[in-house]
């Protein structure tokens, strides 16, 4: 995991961790645009050890000289170790870096002084020590990397390995299902709702939208616009990351196995636009649903609580397939699209079982994360078989006009 600290530098050193950002994204941007000249036939492009041979000639006889070495040379890492990922099928195929986007650079060789209770200071080359806010107790740490985001506010994170979670074993199982409505749900009962833009937020960003809309690009008044959206979505990241960070602490402190549903956030948030000859069906609709998905925070959540559990001791995570979790009885275990009313009401047409649609499904999922283990398979289950209902000769359609009883 990072620590990551709001790091505070003067108008001075402003200039220079610009000027590193812009060194580190133009060495890598010309790594990158090194690996796709290569063609089949060619001759093979530059190593890292070649590519850091060029970048040391460049340095001679270039501005790139003025800047700092290790910084660039890093760029030069974190591009190799991007092409690793790309090749080991892990990551996707690495992109150009853009100005005013992907703002930052490492520094590798860390020293870290603390100031008073509240400030630290990093030491930054060609820059000297630079402070940061001391928001939390620093720990064990290796490299260090600064960044700006689009709000203008720039961090240092520190990689350190993850802390167990003080906990205590309660031997407690809970099914978790996810969901736009209520973000968390658990088996238990409880309904958890990831926070955002407060209504005013909502609508000062509706009127910042319309405006920039309006005004013309590259002026000064959308830079100030764009600066004033970019601030409301960090506030609204910030807010749904501290909430996943103290929900996924809560979850591994207060049980031994979580189950999730293993949900393919991408594919949910693929477009309905479609194409020009076969274009889409409610394309707003579907793209309001995706702002919804992607404010929701899934994966995040599932990453940081496996990643808690696997730092603290006698808590486990799992994941099953969620198809159909919505749609089968958590009483008698029928399965059929007519036992989901709406969205949150759940009536079973064969035992006549009533409850919140969530809680239903979340209860599900504990089952399948029960089952599964015991018998010394996957946490990953199949498709569960559909059973028909209770009475020879009975139909879905009489299912459910409601002539099967309990």
């Amino acid at each position: 995991m990072a620590y990551r600290y709001r790091l505070l530098p003067t108008p001075d050193q402003l200039v220079g961790v610009e000027r590193h950002c812009a060194d580190a994204r133009f060495v890598w941007n010309l790594a990158l645009e090194q690996a796709n000249c290569y063609r089949p036939g060619r001759q093979r492009t530059p190593g890292n050890v070649q590519r850091n041979r060029q970048l040391a000639e460049a340095r001679l006889s270039s501005w790139l000289g003025d800047g700092s070495s290790s910084v660039q040379q890093q760029a030069l890492r974190d591009f190799d170790q991007a092409l690793r990922n790309w090749w080991a099928g892990t990551h996707g195929r690495p992109t150009w870096r853009r100005k005013g986007v992907h703002e930052g650079f490492c520094v590798r060789d860390v020293k870290v002084r603390t100031v008073s209770r509240k400030y630290a200071e990093v030491l930054v080359p060609k820059l000297g020590w630079v402070r940061f806010r001391l928001t939390r107790a620093l720990a064990e740490h290796g490299m260090a990397r600064v960044t700006r985001d689009r709000a203008g506010r720039w961090h240092v994170s520190f990689s350190s390995p993850q802390p167990p979670v003080p906990r205590q074993s309660t031997g407690a199982t809970v099914g978790i299902d996810l969901g736009v409505v209520n973000t968390v749900t658990t088996s238990v009962g409880d309904h958890l709702h990831i926070p955002g833009l407060r209504p005013t937020e909502e609508r000062r960003l509706i009127r910042l939208q319309r405006r920039l809309a309006r005004q013309q690009k590259g002026s000064n008044r959308r830079a100030r616009t764009k600066h004033a959206i970019a601030a409301l979505h960090a506030r609204a990241a910030d807010r749904r990351r501290d909430w996943a960070e103290k929900t996924s602490s809560h979850l591994v402190a207060d049980y031994d196995v979580l189950v999730f549903e293993d949900l393919r956030v991408r594919n949910m948030l693929r477009s309905a636009s479609g194409t020009l000859d076969a274009p889409g069906h409610n394309v707003a609709a579907k793209a309001a649903l995706n702002r919804r998905i992607a404010g929701s925070s899934w994966a995040t959540l599932v990453r940081r609580t496996q990643q808690k559990a696997n730092a603290s001791s006698g808590c486990e995570v799992c994941v099953v397939d969620p198809h159909d979790t919505s749609r089968e009885c958590s009483s008698c275990k029928y399965t059929a699209p007519v036992n989901r009313r709406s969205q949150a009401v759940f009536s079973c047409v064969a035992c006549g079982h009533n409850e919140h649609a969530d809680v239903n499904a979340a209860k599900n999922i504990r089952a399948r994360g029960l089952r599964v283990p015991a018998r010394g398979g996957r946490p990953e289950v199949g498709r569960p078989t559909k059973r028909e209902p209770p009475g020879e000769g009975r139909s879905e359609q009489a299912a459910s006009k409601g002539n099967l009883t309990a």
